[in-house]
């Protein structure tokens, strides 16, 4: 029998390859932006100014402000900048804090976005949004939010440091591996998926090897645009769902704490996920999928536990409560006492 499945291409117009950061202006031009806002945050300040150079005229300011999980706060002290400064459009220089507060900005404000990522955390390639407002995150779909415009140039990665590229990648990986068991999969998102964990498989030992390593900086970009766009085409599960309550409860750090539950929700959930696991072994030339993703993050010096980002075994029962309270699709049900020791395997760092 013919499976059925419906795929809905979203409108990304991507723009890849060393010193492509130049082509901004071009880029600027195309959408029609005369007065743009970079936004970054503070620690890629001169990145943004950079970009501002580079933009000439057509940049009328710099907000270093994004912050980590997209407090709703940081958002409305861009907003606004923005007024004041009559933007009509902006630029996103940095990872998923910074495209996460251009997404916002692209929300509320109706302002064009351009991305400009220097890590691999491929929230540039999807339609989803996050707001974090009393500890809580909110998350939801508009594709109003995508930028109208991805430049990614490997140079702005070179350097990203080692430890960043490692954390950051595996989130981006952790994005393929939910996209492969989503219920709303498709052929094409599972060739992009095996692709993009591949490419990210083979790039970050290199980067972690030796960061400089141009090859291994342009596979691992080309890895998480994969990633992204599967993360982008399905619904999220478990893993993102706890990711997203660690985040906006805690304040943990965002890709960390992907790295550091994916092998274990991947042990959860693969035996519910045949295909998804088949996938896996394939791209990581392992007999054994959830393992071949611990010992990756070993290998690569990733932290180990929720412990280690200083979650307290304490807090593990509120978010157990608050994940079961509105739970994602997932292909495995989730019960209390399962998830409790899920997350208490991931507290302690140990694997199966």
């Amino acid at each position: 029998m013919t499976e059925s499945f419906v795929y809905e291409a979203l409108p990304m117009r991507v723009v890849f390859g060393p010193g492509s950061m130049a082509r901004l202006p071009g880029e600027a031009e195309r959408i029609g932006a005369r007065r743009i806002l970079v936004l970054s945050t503070p620690q890629q300040r001169d990145l943004a100014r950079r970009v501002a150079t580079l933009l000439g005229e057509r940049a009328v300011g710099v907000f270093a402000e994004a912050r980590m999980h997209v407090p709703v706060e940081t958002v409305a002290a861009a907003e606004a900048v923005a007024a004041d400064l009559a933007a009509d459009g902006c630029v996103a220089a940095g990872g998923g804090s910074t495209i996460g507060l251009g997404k916002a900005l692209a929300l509320r404000r109706g302002l064009p976005v351009l991305a400009l990522p220097t890590t691999y955390a491929g929230s540039e390639m999807t339609p989803i949004w996050g707001l974090t407002e009393n500890a809580r995150k909110r998350t939801g779909r508009d594709s109003a939010v995508l930028p109208r415009s991805v430049v990614y140039d490997p140079d702005l990665t070179m350097t990203l440091p080692a430890a960043v590229s490692v954390t950051s990648g595996l989130n981006a990986l952790a994005h393929a591996v939910e996209a492969l068991y989503a219920p709303d999969g498709s052929p094409v998102v599972a060739a992009m998926a095996e692709q993009g964990v591949r490419d990210l498989a083979t790039a970050l030992p290199l980067i972690a090897g030796d960061p400089g390593d141009r090859a291994g900086r342009a596979a691992a970009l080309r890895g998480a645009w994969l990633c992204g766009a599967c993360l982008g085409a399905t619904t999220m599960g478990l893993h993102h769902k706890l990711c997203h309550v660690l985040g906006g409860m805690l304040d943990l750090p965002h890709a960390e704490t992907h790295a550091v539950m994916l092998p274990h929700v991947a042990a959860y959930n693969l035996p519910a996920a045949p295909a998804a696991a088949a996938a896996l072994r394939r791209a990581l030339d392992t007999d054994d999928a959830a393992a071949g993703l611990a010992a990756l993050a070993a290998g690569l010096g990733a932290p180990g536990s929720l412990s280690e980002l200083g979650v307290a075994e304490g807090d593990l029962a509120r978010v157990a409560g608050e994940v079961l309270a509105d739970p994602y699709a997932n292909p495995r049900p989730v019960n209390r006492p399962e998830l409790t020791a899920l997350l208490h395997a991931a507290w302690t760092g140990e694997t199966s």
